[in-house]
Parts: C-alpha cells; sequence; structure tokens
C-alpha cells in the first residue's frame, strides 16, 4: 500500500500536525529569549489591560485556573508579575506586571516578531490573506459543534 500523499491526507490532521509543530517551534523561539508560550499568552493578556482578577485572565489565556496559578506562581518568584488580594475580597486576587515583566513582554514580542516572519517567509500576502479566511472558516465549521456538545 502506497503512503498517501500531502493532497490525501485529512485537513484536520494536517492542521493539527501543522498546530503542534509550529507551536513548537514557537515556544523554542520564545525559550532562546528567556520565556515560554504559557508566560507569552499572560504578559500579552496583562498588556493588553482588562484582566484584573486571576479568573478573567485564566478565560482571556485559555487554561484551567489550576494551570494558571501554576504559572503565576513561577512568574511571581521570578518578579515578573505581584498579585495582591482584592480588599472587598480576598479570595480574588489581582494580578499586575512588574517592570520586569513589562521587559520580558518587549524581548518575547520581539522574538514573536522574528518567529511570524520566519514563519511567513515565502508566503505572499493575497496567499496569507485567503489562509487566514480558510482558517476562520474550519475554526467556524467546528466551533458550533463544540458548543452543542455537552460538558464533560
Amino acid at each position: 500500500m502506497k503512503p498517501m500523499q500531502a493532497h490525501g491526507m485529512p485537513v484536520g490532521f494536517l492542521l493539527a500536525q501543522t498546530a503542534k509543530t509550529t507551536a513548537r517551534a514557537f515556544d523554542a523561539a520564545l525559550q532562546e529569549r528567556g520565556g515560554s508560550l504559557p508566560m507569552w499568552l499572560i504578559l500579552k493578556a496583562l498588556m493588553q489591560g482588562g484582566h484584573g482578577t486571576q479568573a478573567e485572565l485564566a478565560a482571556t489565556v485559555g487554561v484551567q485556573g489550576p494551570t494558571l496559578t501554576h504559572h503565576l506562581n513561577g512568574m511571581e518568584k521570578d518578579g515578573l508579575l505581584i498579585r495582591s488580594p482584592l480588599p472587598d475580597n480576598r479570595r480574588v486576587h489581582q494580578v499586575a506586571l512588574t517592570d520586569a515583566g513589562r521587559a520580558l513582554f518587549f524581548k518575547l514580542r520581539q522574538a514573536a516578531m522574528a518567529y511570524d516572519a520566519r514563519l511567513r517567509d515565502g508566503i505572499d500576502e493575497a496567499d496569507l490573506d485567503v489562509f487566514r479566511a480558510v482558517l476562520q472558516r474550519m475554526s467556524a465549521n467546528v466551533g458550533d459543534a463544540q458548543e452543542d456538545q455537552p460538558a464533560r
């Protein structure tokens, strides 16, 4: 039996494999600058603002609370952010970047921009526009199905 050629592979499989490969490469690019993908997502969300509490931040970053807490613990220990309880509810913590956290954000942003340029190398803007539209359509196609699934 002949191995399947790329054009015969299911699109979802190719997309999943590409996502894994590009995520690993992006994480490696961030690690070269002293960060990681989860750290980048947290720093980026905090720089964009509107995520005062850990729960809001977890929803924005797309991780469960305990996973976010693990990352925040390390980032706080490294002096990148501070967490402080809200005065009216001491169980809810507000998260804010320190100067060191903002500096790391800008350092990692340079790595992210260089990575994006590398990823897009040799692909013209018209093809990228079509690619973005196809990805958005695929996401919409399965997004509706995910919303219809019962919670586990």
